[in-house]
Parts: C-alpha cells; structure tokens; sequence
C-alpha cells in the first residue's frame, strides 16, 4: 500500500482502517533496516526533483510516526496497539525517522505499554498482551540506543527504576522470557550509554546484589555453602554439566553485560566489609559461568569472554572465591586447592592466543586477571607456573620459537602494540616472582629488555614483591648448557668465527673507530638516541658531556694500563 494513503487512512481516526494500513505497512517494511535505499531509487527515478521527492518521503516517514504515537494515546484494542507498535520499531531503525519518537512524552507513552511507567495516578497501564510489552521493549531499545534526546528522557523518567523492579520479580513467572530479556537489553542499553543511570542502579538501586540475584535465577544455580554454587546439573567441575540453552545464555550474556557496566572502576577502589560481602557473592556466581558452555563454540566463547572482563572488574581480594569449592572427582587439584576455574581461565588465554585476531580487544582481559591474580594469590600462581613456565629443558630454541605457551607468550613480548607488549610479559614476570634474572633465563635478555628498562631494572636485581622464597630447581639439561646459552637470546648458539681474527691491532683500530663515527653520525642526525642507565635503573639519555666523562674515563684508565704493563 502506497505511503500516502496509509497517512490518510490514519487521519480518518478510524481504528479500523488504520488497523489495515499500518499491517500492511510492517508487512511490506518488516524487514526493512533503512530507508536509503527508497531514497535511491526515488532519485534515479526522477532526477530534476530528486531533493524536493526525498524531503517528501522523509516528512511522510515522520508524519507516520507522529500519528502512530498519536493512536497509543487513545484507548485501543490490543491488536491495533501491537500494529502501532511495530510500525514505530521499524520507523525508529532509521534515524531520520526518529523524530516522533525521542520526546519526553514518547518516551513516556513507549514506557506505559512496556510496562514500566505509571500513569499521573501511580496506576500501571492495563497491558495483558505480552506481545506488546515486547513491542515496546524493542522500540524503546531501538530510540535509547540512537537518540541521545530519548536517553535523556529515559533518565528523567527513571525507567532504570522500573526495569529493576521487575528484575526482581526475577522468580516469578509474571513477565515471559522475551519480556525479561529486553528488559535486560534495555538496561544494558542505558548502563552502557547514560553514566548517570550506570550509578543510579549501581548504588541507589543496589545492582550488583539485583542482578546477581537475576544471573542466579537464570542459571538455576544450587548453593551448596557460603561462596560454593553449582550448576542444577552437575557438582562444582564442568563435567557432567549439560549445555546451557539458547534463552539461557541470551539472558545470561546481557546480565554480565551490565554488572560489567555498573562495576567498571571496582577494581582500583577500596572496598568496605558489606561491599567486599557482595562481590564475593557475584565471584561466586560467576564460577559457573567459566564452568558452563553453551549450544556451539562460539557461543560458548562469547560468553566465557563476558565473564572473563567482569571478573577483571571486582576486587583481587574477593577472588579468592574461585578456589574454595571442595576438590571433587574429575577435578583438577594443585597443592590441595581446586583449580577448575583457573585452568578454565588458562585455556580461554590459549584459545585467544591460539586465534591471533583483534589480540588488544579479546586477549588483555584475561592476561590482566591471571597477573592479578597470580600477584595475590600463592596457589593460583604456583599452578600457573607449572602450566606455563615449567623447568626448562629446551634451550636450543629461541624462546619465542615453539608451540607452547610459554612460547606463545614470549612471542607477545615484541607485539606491536605496547598494551599487548607489556601484559604478556607482566604475566610472564609475575609468574617468576619478579625475580630479573628468573626472568631473563625464560624469555631471553633481548625480549625481556622492554619491561626491565620501564621498571628501572637493567641492571639487574629484584622488584619488591611479596613471594615465598623456594627454589627455582633446573634440570639436568639447562645446568649443563647454562655456561653457553647467550643471555641475550636465551639459548645456546653455534660457535661464530671472529671478525677480527688475523686483523692487526691498527686494524682493530681503524674498525673501531670507523664504527663509533658511523654511530656519531646517526646520533648527531637524530636517527638515533645514545642512552645509558640512570642511578634509579631506568634508562635516560646520553647527553653530549656524558659521552666526553665516558672517553677521558676511557682514556685514563688505558693510561693506567700501560703503565702497569711497563
């Protein structure tokens, strides 16, 4: 049906014919995301008016738009509400035909029919159709999420308040599992894009009990302890646990995409005894998260991903949680502590570095949480060790070379990216007690020269930091080789004849100071910079008085040696 006769059955008034429109409208749009492509055709159709038609298609887009808000202000059979609805969800994809619907008032009449505004007497519109409290979820997602405007006036009508409301009828089964989940998604919409809103439900309406209360519910987890949770279907291993269903993990991913928004910055603040009570609670939950997979490997990807960051937000102190669960068969045990959720984490990393794509977004995430958490805790660390840095054996290879992940992570240390670059190594240093020369013997001086220079530790020595003192046992292989391994590249290298073999010592001379022009030149040019290391270890530049205390140092000290040579 042409545009402009929807508009004219819809200025009638009549309920009837604007019922009939506006389905015929959303069955012939229903799958339209914009529309550009009518503007297009509208311009090669008739280039001399291309402008004034477009201007035309755009006003009557919003004249649509304007009468059906207009309609959900009268009182409407529930069919006629729904053919409304749609319509404004389609028109709202387009943001040229946002217009109508980004006001307060709109806002406003979209909430009543989703369920979460009141009306001027406190009552709550009559929407028993679940049908159109998901039609007006959708809409007001699509507005929130394109319109500033809306998201401003979603946060004066405190919609937030509303949608945790229902959240915690989260056990009940008033509302259906598509209303909750959009309900969900408009929450993370307004959490993620409105920092006003992000507090208001972070603080004043307690989000992080709400919704690990929610995360609970959907998961239908059984508590067997204070901090000890397990899926309904299995004990505290993954084993046995079957796969989570497709509303389940919908659900679930947009529940940890919000606590990730209201928690953001947790992890760098002190926290007090009720707080720290409360984020031991949700570290709880979200063990078997890292525990459960759902229908397909991608799915299951993305939603250990969303639990990885949101474990890097709580406090490192309230981690701990992870490790308490009893060792059970099947379990993975180090030092009498159950390392299920560890050696999950640890496998999500390998995944990550085994995958190689958008490394900055997927992998520092979980390389930041198993550096933490192996600088708090001793078991966690140990283990990692064991996984990561076992004692070494090949010393033929470059410790880039290889498949392992020590290797791997190696390899990372020379990333492009100084983020990647220093993570990788942090993990790899953390995981030697911040001991330099443990450090060295691992990853090879050259790949290790990066994180020493920014901790002010080229010359050797060890960061302060709080590890036991056991011993670092080599094996029978490294302690023979050790006397030939070059530091520098971290193994043992082929003999290298000398260059200067058969040169006289006018020669050696000559090449030596050929060598130091060539240098003074480079310098002198600003291709390079001369450096040294300052007293606090870090390295500084080689200013050009430096550099003449260096020679006549140099100068003195040949002096002293020849004369003690005659």
């Amino acid at each position: 049906m042409d545009l402009y006769i929807i508009i004219e059955k819809m200025e009638t008034g009549d309920q009837d014919a604007a019922l009939m429109a506006l389905q015929s409208f959303n069955k012939e749009k229903g799958q339209c995301f914009t529309f550009n492509m009518k503007e297009q055709e509208e311009r090669e159709d008739s280039p001399g008016g291309s402008v004034v038609l477009v201007q035309s298609l755009r006003l009557s887009l919003q004249r649509l738009g304007e009468l059906a808000m207009g309609f959900l202000n009268r009182e409407l059979q529930p069919s006629c509400q729904l053919a409304c609805l749609e319509t404004i969800r389609i028109l709202s994809r387009d943001k040229g035909s946002l217009g109508p619907f980004c006001t307060r008032k709109a806002v406003w009449t979209l909430s009543r029919y989703a369920g979460l505004a009141c009306d001027a007497d406190g009552t709550a519109p009559e929407t028993p159709d679940p049908d159109v409290n998901v039609e007006a979820l959708k809409c007001l997602c699509n507005v929130v999420f394109t319109s500033e405007e809306a998201r401003e006036a979603a946060a004066h009508l405190r919609l937030v308040a509303g949608l945790a409301d229902r959240l915690k009828q989260c056990r009940g089964r008033e509302w259906s599992p598509t209303v909750r989940f959009f309900d969900l998604r408009l929450t993370f919409l307004l959490t993620a894009l409105c920092v006003d809103v992000r507090a208001q439900l972070a603080h004043e309406l307690r989000g992080v009990s709400l919704l690990s209360s929610v995360l609970d519910a959907t998961l239908g987890l059984r508590w067997l302890g204070a901090f000890e949770v397990v899926r309904p279907d299995g004990g505290a291993g993954a084993a046995g646990l079957s796969p989570l269903s497709r509303e389940e993990t919908e659900c679930a991913m947009e529940i940890l995409k919000i606590l990730f928004n209201i928690t953001l910055g947790t992890s760098r603040r002190k926290v007090d005894e009720e707080d720290a009570a409360v984020y031991r609670h949700l570290a709880a939950v979200l063990r078997p998260c890292l525990m459960s997979v759902a229908h397909g490997e991608d799915r299951t990807e993305e939603f250990h991903s969303h639990t990885v960051n949101l474990l890097g937000n709580l406090p490192l102190m309230c981690l701990d949680v992870l490790l308490l669960p009893k060792v059970q068969q099947g379990s993975i045990e180090y030092l009498g502590v159950n390392m299920d959720s560890v050696n999950m984490l640890l496998q999500f990393m390998e995944r990550r570095l085994d995958k190689g794509t958008k490394v900055k977004e997927t992998l520092l995430p979980c390389l930041n949480l198993l550096t933490e958490s192996a600088r708090v805790h001793r078991e966690t660390r140990k283990f990692l060790r064991t996984r990561i840095l076992p004692p070494l054996r090949d010393v033929k290879n470059r410790p880039e070379v290889g498949n392992t992940l020590r290797n791997k992570l190696v390899r990372l240390m020379t990333h492009i990216d100084t983020d990647v670059k220093h993570c990788s190594a942090e993990l790899l240093f953390v995981l030697c007690k911040e001991s330099v020369s443990r450090f060295i013997k691992y990853t090879g001086y050259g790949n290790a020269a990066g994180l020493l220079a920014a901790r002010g530790l080229m010359q050797g020595a060890r960061d302060p930091g709080h590890y036991s003192e056991d011993e670092d046992s080599d094996t029978e292989e490294y302690r023979e080789a050790k006397p030939h391994i070059n530091p520098v590249t971290g193994r043992v290298e082929d003999n290298q004849p000398n260059p200067m073999d058969g040169m006289t010592e006018e020669q050696k001379e000559f090449e030596a100071m050929k060598l130091v022009n060539m240098f003074d030149k480079l310098s002198r040019d600003h291709v390079i910079q001369p450096m040294k290391i300052g007293p606090d270890g870090k390295m500084t530049s080689l200013a050009t008085n430096d550099l003449q205390r260096m020679t006549e140092e140099g100068e003195q000290q040949n002096s002293e040696s020849e004369e003690e040579n005659a």
